[in-house]
Formats: structure tokens, C-alpha cells, sequence
């Protein structure tokens, strides 16, 4: 450059953008100016000139390979430490989840010691059933969440047919007031990750069945599935409470829990990691009145 040699060059733009990898040719043969191009220019190589070919192009090679590595180190570090951080929250936050119900349930156990109520006790023995239940449900979502971080994905043939029944029979055994309309398009076979596919489907499975109107006496949840060769669409409404809209955006935070929602704040978290696992999207549209329609895709990896 006119007037500025290539170290003070390299000086110049080493706080500002640190992480090109900088080769210096030079014509330098004083090893102090070298040593200081080197030192305050952050240098990675330097060729003297006239250059040879094969150095140049090697160095240059060279170069590259170490400024990739260099980024993909950094970003491993980025997602150890987000990985960290949501660990640390999860475990402090469910800690607290996991102790509540288990301290009620024994509480009402050493009640029914006391009072001898052993015979005539089927009050008390529902309280702790549903203190089991609850307690169930926040161990279920810890396993969930841990398996979806640790699992390598297998891909094997997933038969909605077969899957579908069985999600709904397990999420709807306690509350058989929500009907299901079950709508099955599946020609081709479908390959993906089976149990992250369970995962998702029986965490909106369960969403619909739990955030129902306990006024609505038609209670419903309409389940389509489309499978085609690359990929397969499956769409869950209800006619539930349904999400406000300012609660849309946030409804797949980790932890993130409306008013109405008793929950662990895990489920569509999880529903969202696990699809990211996979390459799968989700959209989601709600109203109030209407109730709430969770549409996803999933590849078809074979």
C-alpha cells in the first residue's frame, strides 16, 4: 500500500478484525524486522521473496485449514457453553419441579398413617396419585430431554399407522372425553428417526389433550398425516383454550410457561429440539375461540 508497509498494515486492522490469517511476503532479510512483523502483526507465515510456488501455494492452503479450525473450534466452545448454561437452568428449575410433588405425596402418606385412615382413605390415596402422576410427567420430560441431546439418530421405517393409536392410547387413557379423528395417508414407505418422531408426536399428542376447555363438551383433536416419498406433513388441532398470540413466539423457550400452563414449560421445547435433530419444521397457529393447529415436516430419509 502507498506509503504503509504490509506490517504496519497488519498492525493496523489486527484489533479490529482478528480473525483473517495473514501470510506476509516481504522482502525483508533483517531477522529483528522480521521478528517484529511477526510479533505486533500477529503473522502466521511469512515468505521472503522472490516467493517459490509450491511454498505460496501450500502456505496458503495451510492457512486455510487453520482459520477453519480456528472457527470450528470457537463454534464447538459457543454450543458447549449454550449447552451448559440451558443444563444448569434445567437441572436448578426441575430440581424444584421434581421436589414439590414428592415432598406432597409423602406428606400425605405419613397423613394417613396418623389419622388411620387405611380402609377409608380413597380421598387421600387420589391426592397422592395425582402427586405420582405429576412427579411421573417431569421425570419423563427430564429423560426425554436428555435422550434427545444424547442419541444418535437411527433411521429406520416408522408406520404412523401403527404409531399414531399407540401415542393416543397412552396420552388419552386418563381422559377419555377427547374424541380423536385419526385421517392416515401413508403409500409410500417412510424412513426417520423413530424416537424422535414419538417424542414429538406424543408431546402435541398430550398438549391437546391437556389444554382442552373444561367447559367444552365437545372436546376434539384432529390428527392428519401425508406421507410422501421426500417428506411427511402432519397437522394436530384442537379445539382447546388455544395460545394468546404475544405467547406464540415464545412457546418453544425452554421453561416458558403461560398462565394457564401447569406444565414443565419442557414439552414443545423439546418438540422443537428434537426437530432440529432431524431437519424437521413446525408452524403453529392459534385462536382462542378456535383452538391451536401444530403443523410439522419431517424429511423422509430414504
Amino acid at each position: 500500500m502507498p506509503g504503509t508497509t504490509g506490517v504496519e498494515f497488519f498492525k493496523s486492522i489486527t484489533d479490529t478484525y482478528p480473525d483473517p490469517i495473514r501470510i506476509l511476503l516481504t522482502g525483508y532479510t533483517d531477522i529483528e524486522a522480521l521478528a517484529d512483523a511477526i510479533n505486533h502483526g500477529d503473522i502466521y507465515r511469512y515468505i521472503t521473496k522472490p516467493w517459490n510456488d509450491l511454498e505460496l501455494h501450500n502456505s496458503i492452503k495451510n492457512a486455510y485449514d487453520a482459520y477453519r479450525s480456528k472457527i470450528d473450534l470457537r463454534n464447538k466452545i459457543a454450543e458447549l457453553e449454550k449447552t451448559n448454561d440451558e443444563l444448569n437452568r434445567f437441572i436448578y428449575s426441575i430440581s424444584h419441579e421434581l421436589r414439590a410433588p414428592l415432598v406432597s405425596a409423602m406428606g400425605i402418606v405419613n397423613l394417613v398413617k396418623m389419622e388411620g385412615l387405611y380402609e377409608s382413605s380413597g380421598e387421600y390415596w387420589s391426592l397422592i396419585e395425582t402427586c405420582s402422576n405429576k412427579l411421573d410427567y417431569y421425570i419423563q420430560k427430564t429423560l426425554q430431554y436428555y435422550k434427545n441431546n444424547k442419541t444418535i439418530s437411527e433411521h429406520t421405517l416408522v408406520d404412523f399407522h401403527k404409531l399414531l393409536p399407540e401415542l393416543i392410547d397412552l396420552y388419552s387413557y386418563a381422559d377419555k372425553e377427547t374424541s380423536f379423528t385419526v385421517n392416515i395417508n401413508q403409500e409410500v414407505p417412510f424412513y426417520g428417526d423413530a424416537f424422535r418422531i414419538e417424542v414429538i408426536l406424543g408431546n402435541l399428542i398430550s398438549n391437546a389433550i391437556k389444554y382442552q376447555k373444561e367447559t367444552e363438551v365437545n372436546k376434539k383433536v384432529n390428527v392428519h398425516v401425508e406421507v410422501r416419498k421426500d417428506l411427511v406433513e402432519i397437522s394436530i388441532h384442537d379445539n382447546g383454550m388455544g395460545i394468546l398470540n404475544e405467547h406464540l413466539e415464545k412457546i418453544f423457550t425452554q421453561f416458558f410457561k403461560s398462565k394457564v400452563n401447569h406444565g414443565s414449560g419442557l414439552g414443545l421445547f423439546i418438540v422443537k429440539e428434537a426437530l432440529n435433530k432431524i431437519n424437521g419444521k413446525i408452524a403453529v397457529s392459534s385462536d382462542p375461540a378456535e383452538g391451536t393447529t401444530f403443523k410439522i415436516t419431517i424429511p423422509n430419509v430414504k
